[in-house]
């Protein structure tokens, strides 16, 4: 299992991060600047409260004022009911920010995925590509939750703080002194809790990688027995992130508590102060109890900032995860020209390919020229690089060097949606996505007739099958096709890369879950689209490949020898003949002997 580390995209630089998040606010940017307008009047508001309560200690306690305490309270009163206007209208801008930015990050993401090369997509578990989805929920949350409330609300703090001057200067300056250690202390925090939820998402990822694994690999773990071993694993992965957990939390807690005191020392130190300033009458009752009010105002988006502060850091990180994603190069889009159909010809000229830039070749000097029509069979033993070749030509891997022709063209030049329109492609494992039989021929042409689907479906040998079942081409197939049998999935696959008739089929293994009867069918099949098909076939079936009019035959990355079919099997029945040991036989006797003979 790749380590959880190396697991995540690599971190860039700021700017180009920043870039990326610069042109994904600068649409909502009047949107923001409305939230903000709100958010000022909001926080004006709140200063209505603690000059409501200043004067009815001041001025209507100390003069029995019973009108002016009805004016103030028919005001106040209009003012909450304002404020609630205010409140309701922000979080309704934040909801429909919420929903762009999910609309925007989201295909962005799902589009960057769809056009990264596939070595790209293969480099990394499974649950690195699913942790990018998390990433943009936390942009999306940040950007437009009650983070973003609180942003605006520290905005405002500087006012709270000029207002307790000109209203409690003598408790102004032990509160410039708290606002000072708050800053302090949220840095101190950010700092802190920042690395410690780097290191829990490590441990997270790979968790999640196991868990990824564990759900593919769950019919060869019920056969095997390896709940046992299995549970040790994840238990070892669940207490790694568990502990991660744990420390990240208790730093957190370390920093909201000292927040909590922090604020507790504040009330106790403005009530002191205040009491002095009281007693030497600079200051009033009222003064006293409206600056305590206005300094929770401050204070209190100064002690959310410091117990969510990981929220803000995992933002950053999900910002980087997904700065480096969006950066990283792209298979070729949209083709410069667009070129006729292809006649079939496939060239390969001295293609080398590696999975890494120190891994050794897996494919190595490959020269090769197919000629177009015919069925050519590709061979050789497990790991010889058959299926690295078939996807080479493909173009769904790029060669360390060398260059891959079509038609004498160098397919580089062509986007992956004209390749796929030339090539069809029956991967080694037939994967089927949750729908119907017929969304699954169709996927790669939605626009495909019933007609043009039910003649794929009869090339591969499934249209008989599919009939048969009681919602015929409408029947679910189920997560990943396990609902239906193995050898039917095949033959949709197959059906599906013969829609649209492709000039050029690549097939590994098409018929590894195919009986006897249904083997011989689809040969006969590939036979009569080879008149005007290049039909390239990575395959150990006797019955396919004595069908095949040449043999490709590899061994550790090479070719070791390639021609007609007939010319190269007989080849190689001299060889075996010629390298074979003598059979010694040993005759049983009173004198045993023993005799050579050639088998």
């Amino acid at each position: 299992m790749q380590n959880a580390a190396e697991s995540i995209p690599g971190a860039p630089a700021r700017e180009p991060v920043a870039a990326w998040l610069r042109d994904l606010v600068e649409p909502f940017t009047p949107m923001f600047k409305e939230v903000l307008a709100v958010s000022f009047f909001v926080n004006l508001l709140a200063i209505a409260v603690p000059v409501f309560v200043l004067q009815v200690y001041d001025r209507v306690i100390f003069h029995s004022g019973l009108s002016t305490l009805t004016g103030l309270v028919i005001g106040i009163l209009a003012v909450v009911a304002f404020d609630f206007v205010l409140r309701r209208t922000r979080a309704k801008i934040l909801q429909n920010v919420a929903l762009r930015i999910d609309v925007a990050v989201s295909r962005r993401l799902v589009d960057k995925l769809t056009s990264l090369p596939l070595r790209s997509l293969e480099a990394r578990p499974a649950s690195t590509w699913q942790m990018l989805f998390r990433d943009a929920d936390v942009v999306r949350n940040t950007l437009s939750g009650p983070t973003a409330i609180l942003a605006t609300d520290l905005v405002f703090g500087v006012l709270f703080l000029a207002i307790v001057a000109v209203i409690a200067l003598p408790v102004f300056w032990v509160l410039l002194v708290v606002f000072a250690g708050f800053v302090t202390l949220a840095w101190q925090a950010g700092r802190f809790v920042a690395d410690a939820t780097d290191k829990e998402k490590l441990k997270l990822i790979g968790r999640d990688a196991f868990v990824s694994e564990l759900i593919a690999g769950r019919t060869t773990i019920k056969a095997l027995a390896l709940g046992d071993r299995m549970r040790g694993i994840w238990e070892e992965r669940q207490e790694a992130s568990i502990l991660g957990g744990v420390e990240r939390g208790a730093q957190t807690d370390r920093y909201v508590y000292l927040a909590q005191s922090l604020t507790l020392i504040a009330t106790i130190l403005m009530t002191t102060v205040g009491a002095l300033a009281i007693l030497d009458q600079k200051l009033t009752i009222g003064g006293l109890i409206a600056a305590n009010m206005l300094s929770s105002r401050l204070l209190s988006p100064l002690n959310q900032l410091v117990g969510t502060w990981r929220t803000y850091a995992s933002f950053r990180q999900s910002a980087e995860r997904l700065g480096a994603l969006f950066q990283e190069k792209e298979e070729v889009q949209t083709s410069a020209i667009q070129m006729p159909r292809p006649a079939g010809r496939i060239v390969l000229d001295d293609v080398t390919f590696r999975y890494g830039p120190d891994a050794p070749p897996a494919v190595e000097g490959i020269k090769l020229d197919i000629a177009a029509g015919g069925m050519v069979a590709v061979m050789g033993p497990n790991g010889c690089g058959k299926t690295t070749l078939a996807k080479l030509i493909l173009g769904l891997y790029q060669p360390s060097q060398g260059t891959v022709f079509i038609d004498g063209a160098d397919i580089a030049q062509f986007s992956r949606r004209d390749l796929a329109r030339w090539i069809g492609y029956v991967p080694q494992d037939c994967t089927l996505f949750a729908g119907t039989i017929r969304e699954n021929i169709a996927c790669g042409h939605p626009d495909a007739t019933d007609e043009e689907i039910i003649a794929a479906a009869t090339l591969a040998r499934a249209h008989s099958l599919v009939v048969n079942l009681p919602k015929g081409y409408g029947t679910a197939v189920g997560e990943g096709g396990q609902q239906l049998p193995g050898g039917l999935r095949q033959r949709i696959a197959i059906a599906r890369a013969l829609l649209g008739d492709p000039p050029i089929l690549v097939m590994d293994e098409p018929t590894s879950s195919l009986d006897r009867t249904a083997e011989e069918e689809l040969r006969n099949s590939l036979l009569g689209l080879s008149r005007d098909h290049t039909i390239v076939l990575v395959t150990h079936s006797p019955m396919i490949v004595q069908a095949c009019h040449n043999v490709v035959i590899m061994e550790r990355g090479r070719i070791k020898t390639a021609g007609p079919a007939q010319k190269i099997f007989q080849a190689a029945a001299a060889q075996r003949s010629a390298d074979a040991a003598p059979v010694i036989r040993i005759v049983p006797g009173s004198e045993a002997a023993a005799a050579k003979e050639q088998p």
